[in-house]
């Protein structure tokens, strides 16, 4: 295993392009990264650049401590897993899992244990003499899954690895690799467009926007404490919504209704501005009937007339349009498709109690947990209201539970004969 550090890495094309530019990253030793952007952010070509397959323009990428920027991939021991599997069809199982030790000339003894120890942790000790072909979607993930890691590598490298599997496979082969990294501690760097992947997989999350490093933290804090309003739109599905206001002392007008914001913090951080974008979550509304005398106070009330309502069983939505200024909805429009989401209509989206008897196309009293709310400077994008002491927080409870989560994922396997790798 190895930590792998990035130092003001820089990434140019030929025609000048920058495909990444001046990232700074630490991914500690047995750590899962995630690596996590909108199409075209540069999360590939930086994976790329820590195997070796691009060339770096500036800057140092250490692995292990060592400088490895003209360092060849072979060399580097680290394993990468494809989103195309990239098994060889004309081989069974086994011989795809045992291709690296091939072609390291390892034993033939050393070869079939390795193998062996692998397809049993992998639970495809059955199919090891079946070729891709007779294989599912998520059988050929996990071969490829095995061939990396019977290489016993430094390092794990995704990319991509689930986008060709159905839903429900996703979230089988989702729980299966993050119960696999903390099982064996090893360095994981994992790169996916699909934000549910980032918060559910990894330790940290790396947020980037056209080659830029955004915000690094663990998942929670990038969801309750975003730097900006790329960071703000991009975690979290449905997205938040950004509603422009005026600021009229301690109280907001906004499309959606004029209350009142109680947080002194939060109104010292508008300072002089005349204007913010307000961030609300769709879980931070509630319909107003359904909530509590006690919990009502909390917050405040609008009424708002409701478009269209999505009953899910479990949950429901509802979707408020609105009207902003041109420069600002604009913006959001831009913002929107940086996202890839395109959105057609500036509107909110709330989430609701299934409970609730909300009907299209009329007034409703809508309830905003205010104490939750952002607000954004629309000129710099900046989080006014991010706490940094939350962050720590976040950040510390995060440790704790990711060392708990390692510690009870190896007490299974100790025992006579055990050997299980530290993180």
């Amino acid at each position: 295993m190895a930590a792998i550090t990035m130092k003001n890495i820089v990434k140019r094309y030929g025609d000048g392009f920058p495909a990444v530019q001046e990232v700074s990253l630490d991914v500690r030793d047995g750590e899962f990264m995630i690596l996590v952007g909108p199409s075209g952010c540069g999360k590939s070509t930086l994976l790329r650049m820590i195997v070796g397959l691009e060339d770096i323009t500036s800057g140092e990428m250490l692995i292990g401590g060592k400088v490895v920027n003209k360092v060849a991939p072979r060399e580097r021991n680290l394993s990468m897993v494809f989103q195309n599997y990239a098994l060889y069809p004309h081989l069974t199982v086994f011989e795809n899992i045992a291709f690296p030790l091939r072609l390291a000339k390892t034993p033939n003894e050393e070869v079939n244990r390795r193998v062996k120890e692998t397809a049993e942790l992998l639970e495809l000790t059955e199919h090891l003499d079946r070729k891709p072909s007779h294989l599912s979607g998520g059988q050929r993930q996990r071969v490829a899954m095995g061939r990396a890691i019977v290489r016993e590598a430094d390092a794990f490298l995704f990319d991509e690895p689930l986008s060709n599997l159905d839903a429900k496979l996703r979230g089988q082969m989702r729980t299966e690799i993050s119960r696999l990294q903390r099982r064996l501690g090893v360095t994981t760097v994992y790169v996916t467009h699909d934000q549910t992947e980032a918060m559910t997989l990894g330790d940290r999350v790396a947020v980037l926007r056209k080659g830029v490093l955004q915000q690094v933290g663990s998942p929670r804090a990038l969801y309750e404490e975003p730097v900006n309003l790329f960071v703000a739109g991009f975690i979290g599905s449905p997205s938040m919504n950004f509603l422009p206001a005026s600021v009229d002392g301690s109280f907001l007008e906004t499309p959606l209704g004029r209350f009142e914001v109680q947080d002194e913090r939060k109104l010292a951080a508008v300072g002089d501005r005349d204007v913010v974008l307000v961030g609300i979550r769709p879980e931070h509304f509630e319909d107003a009937s359904l909530v509590g005398d006690e919990k009502k106070s909390q917050g405040s009330i609008i009424r708002a007339r409701v478009d269209v309502t999505e009953w899910l069983g479990n949950e429901q939505y509802a979707y408020v349009p609105y009207e902003a200024p041109a420069d600002l909805a604009a913006q959001l429009r831009d913002l929107s498709r940086e996202l890839d989401s395109d959105q057609l209509r500036t509107q909110a989206v709330v989430s609701l109690d299934a409970a609730s008897t909300i009907t299209p196309g009329r007034e409703a009293e809508l309830w905003i947990d205010t104490k939750r709310l952002h607000l954004f400077d629309p000129a710099t994008s900046d989080n006014l209201t991010r706490d940094e002491e939350h962050v720590a927080e976040l950040d510390r409870v995060a440790e704790e539970s990711r060392a708990a989560q390692r510690e009870a994922q190896r007490e299974p396997a100790e025992g006579p004969g055990a050997t299980v790798a530290e993180p």
